[in-house]
């Protein structure tokens, strides 16, 4: 009876997924058509759409529990694949939901801890936090240590599992959709999440992550991160130091408590640079429930289950990045964002070198702007959505933590400005690895063996472009965008003549027969326009797109 009533679990489960992946196809749908648009459709209201549509995406994955969120935020860090106001949305996922009983927290604990519940004493009731994989209670031990248990939820693994399968089976449907699945692997992608959330599961990596960061700050007084309890800790049970503070954004309590914010922001914007340029290892949530101050003005950190990396060799291309943004040279710097995989190879590198010659030239003119994290992400993700462009899931997780922490600082210090603080962070990626004057020596080397290798070849390269000359085999090819969308147009305008002549003869031909001893006749016609007609409707319809993006700002129309 117990494996039927499973059974039925099973079933009701996978039906309620698959109804929210119908339901977004559906709304998908509807919302590229142009004549569900009341009044005429206009970008801005496909956005203001959009963005509804991504919102009902985030509540629909809160409803559908643990997995779903954990995926809409590894989604979140996948630009290439969603577009900016889903990625947006998705990075705001706060997983809030009901906290399980107290006798459950107690029967876990005894479960997964035996007799070493004996060392807990005082276990308070009211969950300090509850999220989907876990809740939090506060606790004493026999030895008068104040700690915290974070505590998983019972039979999380045998659901996640449950919802991984469906994930699966979702993917290699839109694997199979030819518009969705074309330049997307979405079943690399559902393999990717379950190896990360089944991950998730297991505390004991959260407990490592939390014993590495803070063996990073151990020398920082300003920085405080909670010890793991070893000995209470377990796969499904995590034990932390206590550690009291004042929410970071709550700038009143701060200044109430003597503590200066804008210098809360400093050390914060500060830490987390070190994370980045010294460590290589950093919090990747460092959402405003995470961050605390104590009562001496030290910053503190909580819950370490999302965690990135930056891998030496990306440390080393990051470090070669920022001396091209320093120098504003945005073709080098576009080299080396082919490198890092960033651009794939072989596409036309000069839109992707003008959008990064603006975005340099906005993110280093002083005075920096306030948002100015924000404003780069925005544009980052608009120019790898539907591109052949692949963000390293790193660098994704660096921009994203960075630009909340940037919201955080502003909270704090509305002049704040975490790229005018970063320069001295930075000095230790300019100068390579950080060995001094050898790198600058290997770079200067570099260099002239570049420069060097290129000149040898300018005497083979150009003999072989005037043997093609002479042999008449040389090509020249010339990019006009606007002659290209001018020729078009007139090639669908002919085509819209072409046909609108052929429906006239048509109509005098059904009139003729109408009128004609056998009217029955007029059926010919009429069947014969009928495929005529949608190919004219068609090209209507490519003709209005195309005289609505020559009006768009930057596509080369009439915009201003």
């Amino acid at each position: 009876m117990g494996t039927l009533r499973q059974q039925w679990r099973a079933l009701a489960r996978s039906l309620r997924i698959w109804s929210a992946v119908l339901s977004l196809v559906a709304g998908l749908w509807w919302d590229g058509k142009d004549w569900t648009y009341p009044g005429g459709v206009s970008e801005q209201r496909r956005q203001v759409r959009q963005q509804r549509r991504a919102r009902w995406l985030t509540n629909e994955l809160i409803s559908l529990g643990s997995a779903f969120i954990k995926l809409g935020q590894l989604l979140s860090a996948r630009p290439d694949v969603l577009p900016a106001g889903y990625v947006e949305e998705l990075a705001h996922l706060q997983d809030r939901v009901p906290a399980f009983p107290f006798v459950t927290v107690q029967a876990l604990l005894e479960q997964e801890l035996g007799e070493r519940c004996a060392e807990i004493i005082d276990l308070e009731e009211q969950p300090l936090g509850s999220a989907s994989l876990a809740q939090v209670h506060r606790a004493s031990l026999r030895s008068g240590r104040q700690v915290v248990f974070k505590i998983q939820r019972p039979g999380l693994e045998r659901l996640f599992r449950l919802d991984l399968e469906v994930m699966q089976q979702v993917a290699a449907v839109m694997q199979r959709h030819p518009r969705w699945g074309e330049g997307r692997d979405w079943v690399s992608i559902a393999q990717e999440c379950r190896r990360v959330l089944l991950r998730e599961l297991d505390f004991r990596l959260e407990a490592e992550h939390a014993a590495r960061f803070r063996q990073q700050f151990f020398d920082d007084a300003g920085i405080r991160i909670p010890s793991v309890i070893w000995e209470l800790s377990t796969r499904r049970v995590l034990c932390l130091d206590f550690l009291p503070g004042i929410k970071i954004t709550d700038r009143s309590a701060l200044v109430e408590a003597g503590i200066d914010p804008a210098a809360v922001a400093e050390k914060g914007a500060a830490s987390y640079l070190q994370q980045l340029v010294r460590f290589g290892f950093f919090h990747a949530d460092p959402h405003p429930g995470n961050l605390a101050v104590a009562a001496d003005g030290a910053l503190i950190y909580y819950d370490f289950g999302m965690m990135g990396q930056i891998s030496q060799r990306l440390r080393s291309r990051l470090g070669r990045m920022v001396r091209a943004a320093a120098a504003r040279d945005a073709s080098a710097l576009v080299v080396e964002l082919q490198g890092a995989g960033v651009i794939a190879a072989g596409i036309d590198p000069g839109p992707v070198r003008r959008l990064v010659r603006v975005m340099l030239t906005e993110a280093l003119t002083p005075p920096f702007s306030a948002n100015i994290l924000e404003k780069l992400s925005g544009d980052l993700y608009d120019l790898v959505y539907g591109q052949p462009f692949r963000l390293p899931s790193e660098l994704i997780f660096v921009m994203r933590a960075l630009s909340t922490f940037e919201g955080v600082g502003r909270s704090l210090d509305p002049g704040f400005s975490l790229v005018s603080i970063a320069r001295p962070y930075l000095l230790p990626l300019m100068t390579a690895s950080g060995n001094g004057p050898n790198d600058f020596l290997g770079e200067l080397g570099r260099q002239a063996g570049d420069l060097g290798s290129r000149a040898l070849g300018i005497p083979r390269r150009l003999d072989d472009s005037l043997a093609r000359i002479e042999q008449g085999d040389l090509q020249v090819q010339i990019r006009a965008g606007e002659t290209d969308r001018l020729l078009r147009r007139l090639a669908l305008a002919q085509q819209v003549s072409g046909q609108s002549f052929l429906l006239g003869g048509l109509a005098v031909a059904a009139a003729l027969l109408a009128t004609g001893p056998i009217p029955a006749l007029v059926a010919v016609p009429l069947v014969l326009a009928a495929p005529v007609v949608l190919s004219w409707l068609k090209l209507q319809g490519r003709l209005r797109r195309d005289a609505h993006l020559e009006k768009l700002p930057g596509t080369g129309g009439g915009g201003n």
